[in-house]
């Protein structure tokens, strides 16, 4: 069973058809929408600032998600996908975005819909990734832009995806499409 804790009285609200791994953890001030999976080891913590997920997200696994104390929240659109390893702190990821695995988005940076950010880049402090770009590296700087076949092959396919993986571990869904592993 998902880890799922209240903090100062705040409890998380979790939308339909959510997969929660049996480690995930999930606390304080966190609304997931419909249709998202939480993977093995992920930690999203709103323990010092609100984080919201829209829906058809999937955190992957030993992702963390976390804000800044009163300052920095996390707001995730849909359709996004935060690969395995990758820490999101205190910013704003828009629809149709692919984090890769081990990347580290900073407080207050802004990644536009239809973006990459490539695996092991690190997103600077206030740093906005615009629209249609990929951007890779140390600190990370645009590398490209996306054309329709890596917007529809990589972002839209891995973020739909997960749903699928989910699946095959039915035996944590309930008949009703809920997880037993939640609240």
């Amino acid at each position: 069973m998902a880890f799922i804790l209240s903090v100062n009285g705040i409890s998380p609200v979790i939308g339909k058809n959510v997969f929660l791994a049996p480690n995930a953890t999930i606390a304080g001030d966190v609304v997931i929408g419909d249709c998202c999976t939480v993977w093995f080891n992920a930690v999203v913590r709103g323990d010092v600032h609100s984080i919201r997920i829209g829906n058809n997200v999937n955190i992957q696994d030993g992702a963390i998600i976390h804000c800044t104390y009163k300052k920095s929240p996390v707001n995730i659109g849909n359709n996004v996908s935060i690969a395995h390893g990758a820490i999101v702190h205190g910013c704003t990821i828009h629809d149709n975005v692919l984090i890769g695995m081990g990347a580290i988005v900073m407080d207050d940076a802004i990644i536009e819909s239809n973006s990459i950010v490539a695996a092991g880049a690190v997103i600077s402090k206030n740093a906005i990734v615009k629209s249609g770009t990929v951007w890779g590296g140390v600190p990370a700087r645009q590398i490209k832009e996306i054309d329709t076949e890596l917007l529809e092959g990589d972002v839209l396919r891995i973020a739909n995806a997960y749903n699928m993986y989910a699946s095959w571990y039915a035996e944590n869904w309930e008949t009703d499409g809920k997880p037993r592993n939640r609240i």
